[in-house]
């Protein structure tokens, strides 16, 4: 009797292919879950990898976020990230997309308890391995989590795990006793496919061959050892031919439990024959359509049309034998009608052949190809190869005419532009002589749609014809095929194509009939039967393991439980004011930064209302809300606040036109702050001060930039000293209500927002913009609902959290600036990385020209490099941020794939090697590799870089490095105080007030009345000091100080006094500490009767920077000392605010870095804009701005290794220049005027010969001349014609590679120790000779150094001479080149080779260098 098949209630499918084409099991799968779908419906769930993870970039997959919404949540709180929706292929099954690398971090600990438990050995496994088998985990976590949140007890579950990489699932269902039925099956085994794709005999000799022998020869023992462990403990095994069989009992040591054939699913072909008639023409016309434009020929319409498809396996597919055969054909005697022959292979490309569209296009060319597509790597390629080498060129009276179709049929190749199946209808004749092909779903896909076919006994498919069918089948060819007669093979391949080229339309019909008929003995309705067998089975297993399933779900009664009542989800509605229509224009200018630098648009602000206007903080946004009714009732009526707001307007609006005229070039600028205003908190020190001032300076000078950042909600912290004088950092939300930004708007009317990919979910982030004057800002902002907690708090705080969220602030602004700008409309010429924080930018353009303009990635890259600029602001290696390989994959393990790279190809964009999974991942190295030009931020910057970087050009020395620089520079409007800008704007002349002027007009202050100059420097001080009082008035702000301390603080400091200001952020190498050296020397300074002098004092420490608040505890201490109580002081809550006051205010600006670890500085240069002279170290900016009479230095160079030692030495120094310099030239006044006139020359000359040279203005033409205008010109010139010029420099590129290694020196005439020749006046001759192979003498460059090696061991090139090529012959080359030294001495004499080409931007362009 037969037994009654048990059917499961949920049946769980997992497999690396759903929703992921790679192979046949894709179509297994997809076309075996419509046939169940009105068996199961819902309860047939697949689950797949979210190797994708970018679901917009997913054609497989619609995500339904309302599918299975509870249980989503309840598997994010045990750490599963999945996303939920249909497969998108017929039938639309339930899938479930897993991220695996989340668990990346947890690897080791996952695969040892798998070796613990199971004895799967993990420890050989590459990346691949290791990726697949912690997808298979996180399946079974999956299925685990489902089953406990969605099931009973009496739900009948199976879960089928298809091929090795979901054995760690099945394994890890089992060691957690989950009462889930598991089924293992395997469409080919590692050890089988390794022997076949390795030309070894695997049939003849298969009973002969140890599998884990076998398995440690080819370095697969991983994998192996994983399948076997699946296949052994599975309940029940199983793979899809009896070929497969053999090969499961000899290598995994079990028989298979059932044989599951593949199935396939009628639906896909066309209903009717009116239907199919019609599509067979259609698609005969397309295939013969494009062979004539392909081989230039008129395709006759009896011509037969063959193809091969498949996977890319050379020999086990049968693409040899297919090629072999054609060419055998094409040199028989064999007559009649002309063969054309399509090989529908995918492979790497780079998209359709543009002049073979424009052929199909109908341009009348006479341009043949024998390939559709760009392949990627054409050299390379067998079928090209093989083609090739049998002279199958499409010649003209050849039988045989062959055709490469490199690309998925997906219906959008850019040539067919019609699905595989459509044009399979077409062919007369499919061939696919397999060697090793353990089912061949390939050929009953042809029999279905009426195609005769061919296959071969070592296809599981072929065997189950001959077993199955019982009749003779002309439709379908089943050829002998073994180890040892491949030549057979080849002639029986060549007689089924003549077969059926002899056949007469009448015998032709009746070989379709046949193959439609054959086919159905596969149907999914025939061959499902095998799969329920081996599910029932499974469930009897686990019934036998655990006893009968209850009878019915297990709905208790009498059970009461509290349902929980979920928060309440709370959406930020902005809700707007509404001004009187006179005073509508308030709006406007509240929300454009260009009141902020701007006096009148301050002004008028102060004007409505000065309470609230300093209520607020000078937030007009902020003061427009706190203002009454009644006063705006009020300033309706007032005429002359009505007239300046018109003078205002016309001002801004007059500024605001010129826009339209911007001329530069057009320029992106990525930065992770910007210091623009305290009414915006997306900053916290120099980094962001300096881009505010930048984007600012681009608006004054009109320049054509936009801007991208992030919108942060906590901002950087305020600052809070406790009475002990510990800084406590408060992080306060901003009310974005009152920031000046907008959020951005569609046409619609919806907010706009992009996505970046995360592991298991998109990241959303939504757009804001900042008109900061003529300039856009752009901030990218995540908090918000539809993403994760998690996800929301990445713009939380600037510089906040652990690495894994410096690295999503990162992408977010890399990947999702690159996006945003996109959606935008925007296509910049330039790309300026403001620091490797916005590196990324480089692998989304890479992404976006290689899969939008098929380019090739090399092809791709020198796009990219050729339109990017990274400027470095770090001075020392540690500051550099940087990656572990493991958190990287985690992030961004899908980008090689749309690179079409390799995962160490990538890496090494960001590494020195990128094989080294110890080495992190630089974001600057990244930034270096993917820019063309590199600069520092300060003349003395450039060459700490150089020496920093150099290590990524190891041919060249650091001197000779395209590293640059342009040093930093402020915004003149908005540091300089408004009594100064109106006295310049008096002397510096009308092209001044433009933005484009000379520097030389700050000579005008030479024209300013000493006593003006001096009564304007008293009065800012004076400003100063009350501003100080007033903060320390504030018990909230001044915690720090007692009352007490306070009122005797008050009382000491005062507006008549030398003051010297130090503030900025608070790291140890600032040395903040110096001036404390010595406290009894310090003591007589600021307590000198007749010359007194008073410090004061302000910054922030990083929160996680326990040394530099310790700084600040050490100065606040001693600062409340009774003999420093009120001469050293420390304001609190450091912003741009405080800064301004302090650097218009003070008379000297200190500054103490430990030599060279200042990039910069800027905050010196904020203070000369105000005449305020600069005492520093010679580091940063000031190496260049230091002027003997417009300032004081300490020596640029080190006096002491031993660094306790060289502060000791500063320190003296300080009070040496302030004791005998700067006091007593500040305080020889005259008797007559109070006034010292020596002061004054020095506050001009700061002004005149310092100030004039560090404007952003300046630095903006410095970028724009050094940079933007050449590199926007190069990168137009690499894009034109289809970016014909950065195809040709990356082929340049790729054929030097290929031929480097063969460059050899034959011969070196040069100087050397031994010589005795050299001389002043006397000329050496040298002669190098090179083997270069298939090279021109032209593209090796041969050149000799002369150096000189300094105190510190480097070396400095003194002479160059560069070696002309003289002969070239037969792949030899002889340079030559007269070496005259220009003076005496012993130098260090290195020859080198290097790769040459005039279209190169420089020499570290092309790695390609090679030392004698």
């Amino acid at each position: 009797m037969k037994t009654e098949l048990i059917k499961p209630d949920y049946l769980f499918e997992v497999s690396w292919e759903v929703c992921n084409k790679v192979g046949g099991i894709y179509t297994v799968i997809a076309t075996k879950s419509l046939y169940l779908k009105s068996e199961y419906n819902r309860h047939h769930i697949m689950v797949g990898p979210d190797v994708w993870m970018d679901t917009e970039s997913n054609p497989d997959f619609i995500e339904d976020p309302m599918l299975y919404r509870a249980w989503r949540t309840q598997a994010a709180s045990e750490g599963l990230r999945v996303r939920v929706g249909r497969w998108n292929v017929p039938g639309k099954p339930t899938a479930i997309l897993v991220d695996f690398k989340q668990f990346l971090t947890m690897q080791n600990e996952i695969l040892t308890d798998f070796w613990k438990k199971f004895g799967v050995d993990s420890l050989t496994g590459n990346w691949d391995y290791r990726e697949s088998a912690l997808f298979g985990y996180a399946a079974g976590r999956v299925i685990e989590s489902f089953y406990r949140f969605n099931l009973e007890a009496s739900d009948k579950v199976v879960a089928q795990f298809h091929e090795w990489m979901t054995g760690t699932g099945l394994l890890y269902l089992k060691s957690k006793n989950v009462p889930v039925a598991t089924v293992f099956t395997t469409h080919a085994t590692v050890i089988g496919r390794c022997i076949a794709g390795n030309n070894l005999p695997l049939y003849d000799g298969i009973l002969g061959y140890n599998a884990d022998e076998k398995a440690r020869h080819f370095n697969v023992v991983a994998r192996h050892s994983l399948e076997k462990k699946a296949a052994l403990n599975s309940d029940i095994f199983t793979t899809v031919s009896d070929i497969t069989a053999q090969e499961c009992r000899q290598f995994l040591g079990r028989p298979v439990d059932v044989v599951t054939p593949n199935g396939f699913e009628p639906s896909f072909t066309p209903a009717t024959d009116e239907e199919y008639d019609a599509l067979r023409e259609r698609a005969r016309k397309k295939l013969m359509t494009v062979a004539s434009a392909m081989c230039g020929e008129e395709v006759p319409e009896n011509t037969i049309l063959v193809g091969i498809g498949g996977r890319y396996e050379w020999k086990n597919k049968g693409i040899d034998v297919f090629i072999d055969a054609l060419d055998k054909l094409n040199h028989t005697d064999f007559k009649g009608k002309c063969v054309h022959a399509f090989i529908m292979i995918p492979s790497g490309h780079n998209g359709p052949d543009k002049q073979l569209l424009a052929k199909l296009a109908g341009n009348g060319s006479g341009y043949v190809t024998r390939t559709s597509h760009y392949l990627m790597n054409p050299e390379y390629d067998n079928v090209t190869r093989r083609l090739n080498d049998l002279h199958l060129n499409n010649a003209a009276g050849d039988k045989v005419k062959v055709y490469f179709i490199p690309s998925y049929l997906n219906g959008n190749d850019g040539i067919f532009n019609m699905p595989y199946y459509d044009l399979l209808a077409g062919l007369d004749l499919t061939l696919f002589p397999s060697y090793y092909e353990p089912w061949g779903y390939t050929p009953l896909e042809s029999l279905a749609f009426r195609v005769p076919t061919l296959t071969t006994t070592l296809a599981g498919f072929g065997l189950w014809v001959r077993t199955y069918y019982g009749k003779k089948h002309p439709g379908i060819t089943v050829l002998d095929r073994s180890d040892s007669n491949y030549f057979e093979v080849v002639d029986g391949v060549a007689q089924r194509v003549m077969e059926i080229a002899s056949l007469r339309k009448d015998s032709r019909k009746k070989y379709m009939q046949n193959a439609k008929d054959v086919s159905e003995i596969a149907l999914w309705e025939n061959n499902i039967v095998y799969y329920k067998e081996a599910y029932s089975k499974a469930l009897e297993k686990l019934i036998k393991a655990g006893g009968v399933y209850p009878a019915a779900r297990n709905d208790k009664n009498m059970e009461y439980k509290k349902f929980e009542v979920n928060q309440p989800t709370w959406n930020s509605v902005i809700v707007s004011r509404h001004l009187p229509e006179s005073l509508k224009d308030l709006e406007i200018l509240s929300k454009n930064l260009w009141w902020c630098w701007n006096e009148s648009a301050k002004n008028l602000f102060a004007s409505i209302d000065p309470q609230a206007w300093e209520a607020s903080g000078q937030n007009p946004i902020a003061m427009l809300d706190k203002v009454s009714l009644k006063r705006y009732q009020k300033l309706e009526k007032d005429s002359k606040f009505l007239a300046d707001l018109k003078t205002v307007m016309e001002e801004f609006n007059e500024y605001m036109a010129l826009k339209a005229e911007r001329t530069t070039p057009s320029v992106a600028y990525f930065c992770m702050e910007y210091g623009l205003d305290t009414s915006l908190k997306i900053y916290s020190g120099g980094l962001g001060i300096l881009a505010g001032d930048y984007i600012k300076e681009t608006s004054d000078m009109n320049t054509n930039l936009v801007a991208v950042g992030l919108l942060y909600r906590f901002g950087y912290f305020n600052q809070k000293l406790t009475a002990h004088g510990e800084q406590v950092a408060e992080d306060v939300a901003q009310d974005f209500n009152k920031i000046p930004a907008t959020p951005v708007r569609d046409e619609n009317g919806n907010w706009v927002t992009i996505s970046v990919a995360f592991p298991g979910r998109n990241l959303n982030a939504r757009l804001w913009r900042v008109d900061v004057g003529r300039t856009e800002l752009y901030l990218l902002d995540t908090d918000i609902p539809e993403n994760l907690p998690e996800d929301r708090s990445i713009t939380y705080n600037l510089y906040g959290g652990d690495w894994e969220n410096r690295l999503k602030q990162e992408l977010l602004l890399g990947v999702g600036g690159i996006r945003a700008l996109r959606k935008l409309g925007f296509a910049p010429q330039v790309y300026h990385c403001n620091e490797g924080h916005a590196a990324f930018i480089g692998l989304e353009r890479l992404r976006e020209l290689i899969s939008e303009q098929n380019l090739e990635f090399q092809e791709a890259l020198e796009v990219v490099r050729a339109s990017s600029l990274f400027t470095t602001h770090t001075p020392v290696p540690a500051g550099h941020d940087a990656f572990d390989e493991g958190l990287l994959r985690k992030y961004i393990g899908h980008y090689p794939q749309r690179l079409k790279i390799d995962w160490e190809t990538m890496m090494g964009l960001g590494k020195n090697d990128g094989a080294n999974v110890n080495e992190k991942f630089s974001m600057s190295i990244l930034a270096a590799n993917i820019s063309q030009e590199v600069n520092g931020v300060s003349w003395l910057h450039g060459e700490v870089s150089r020496d920093i970087l150099g290590h990524m050009w190891p041919g060249y020395l650091p001197e000779e490095l395209h590293v640059s620089y342009v040093t930093n520079g402020v915004h003149y409007p908005t540091w300089t105080a408004p009594e100064w800008k109106e006295v310049h704007a008096k002397v510096f002349g009308e092209e001044f007030k433009t933005h484009h002027y000379d520097k030389s007009c700050f000579d005008g202050i030479y024209k300013v009345a000493d006593e003006e100059v001096w009564n304007i420097r008293t009065s800012l001080r004076k400003k100063l000091i009350e501003e100080v009082k007033r903060r320390l008035s504030d018990p909230a702000a001044a915690s720090h100080y007692s009352p007490k301390q306070v009122v005797t603080i008050k009382e000491t400091l005062r507006d008549d006094v030398l003051t010297i200001g130090f503030a900025r952020r608070f790291a140890t190498y600032k040395r903040a500490h110096l001036l404390f050296r010595d406290l009894d020397r310090l003591a007589e300074i600021v307590n000198d009767p007749k010359q007194p002098v008073q410090f004061l004092f302000a910054g922030k420490a990083h929160p996680a920077d326990k040394a530099g608040q310790d700084l600040i505890k050490m100065i606040v201490d001693i600062s409340k000392q009774p003999r420093f109580i009120g001469k050293i002081v420390f304001v609190p809550n450091y912003d741009i605010t405080v800064a301004k006051y302090l650097v218009q205010g003070v008379d000297v600006w200190m500054n103490n870095p430990t030599r060279p670890l200042e990039a910069s500085g800027t905050s010196g240069e904020k203070a000369a804009m105000n005449g305020v002279m600069h005492f520093s170290v010679l580091d940063g900016w000031w190496v260049e701005g230091y002027k003997k009479g417009a300032g004081w230095a300490l020596p640029m160079e080190r006096t002491y290794d031993d660094q306790n030692y060289q502060d000791e030495l500063d320190a003296a120094t300080i009070y040496n220049i302030i004791e005998n310099e700067i006091a007593p030239t500040f305080y020889n006044k005259s008797l007559s005027t109070g006034r010292s006139s020596d002061w004054i020359e020095y506050i001009k000359n700061c002004v005149a010969q310092v100030a004039c040279n560090f404007t952003t203005n300046r630095m903006l033409t410095d970028y724009i001349n050094q940079y933007y205008v050449p590199q926007a010109a190069r990168v137009d010139g690499i894009v034109a014609d289809d970016y014909a010029e950065a195809r040709e420099i990356a082929a340049w590129k790729k054929r030097l590679r290929r031929e480097w290694k063969n460059v050899e020196v034959v011969s070196v005439t040069a100087p050397d120790s031994n010589s005795d020749s050299l001389a002043i006046g006397n000329e050496f001759n040298a002669e190098i000779v090179l083997n270069i192979g298939d090279l021109n003498a032209e593209e090796i460059g041969v050149e000799i150094l002369f150096a000189t090696t300094d105190k510190k061991g480097r070396l400095h090139i003194q002479e160059r001479y560069e070696f002309a090529p003289v002969e070239s012959a037969d792949g030899t080359a002889k340079y030559a080149a007269a070496i005259s030294p220009d003076r005496s001495g012993i130098y260090q004499v290195a020859g080198r080779i290097y790769a040459k080409n005039a279209k190169l931007p420089h020499r570290q362009d092309f790695e390609l260098v090679r030392w004698l």
